[in-house]
């Protein structure tokens, strides 16, 4: 929207006053896109079917350590393949590195749906004997299939 003519300037014009804003929504329908598509594939990279649950997603402060277990049963630490028997070293690292009480780290717990229990409890057993012991499961969503995590 243009002003008028100034009186009393020598007939000057006032500059435009208006901002367009079309560029501006135009490059943030551009993000969201590239958001949307990026998202899902900034998940863990341990292909792991996980089995459903109905509890709600928790609440986290700091980027919790995840621990996988495949369907064959080896494990992964971020994303790392750790040696079975070197698990307890690995976790005993962890604990060392880390605060304790309310400053240990979070422990999120991936197993594969269709491993045996006996792996998954010898797995729990090794963070615990380590002193790490705010591990939650992590399940699928029973209704919309999202990500979530249930505490133990």
């Amino acid at each position: 929207m243009a002003m008028g003519p100034v009186s009393g300037r020598g007939g000057k014009r006032a500059p435009m006053a208006d901002i367009n804003v079309t560029p501006l929504v135009d490059v943030m329908l551009v993000l969201l896109i590239i958001f949307m598509v990026t998202a899902p594939l900034m998940l863990a990279g341990v292909p792991v079917d996980l089995p459903e649950s109905a509890a709600g997603a928790l609440d986290q402060d700091k980027k919790p350590i995840t621990v996988s277990i495949d369907k064959s049963g080896e494990v992964f630490v971020d994303d790392k393949p750790v040696q079975f028997s070197a698990i307890d070293a690995q976790f005993g690292q962890i604990a060392a590195t880390s605060g304790k009480g309310k400053d240990a780290p979070q422990i999120f717990l991936r197993a594969d749906r269709g491993l045996d229990y006996g792996r998954v409890m010898a797995v729990m057993g090794s963070l615990n004997h380590a002193g790490l012991n705010r591990v939650a499961l992590v399940t699928m969503g029973a209704d919309d299939g999202a990500a979530g995590a249930e505490a133990p």
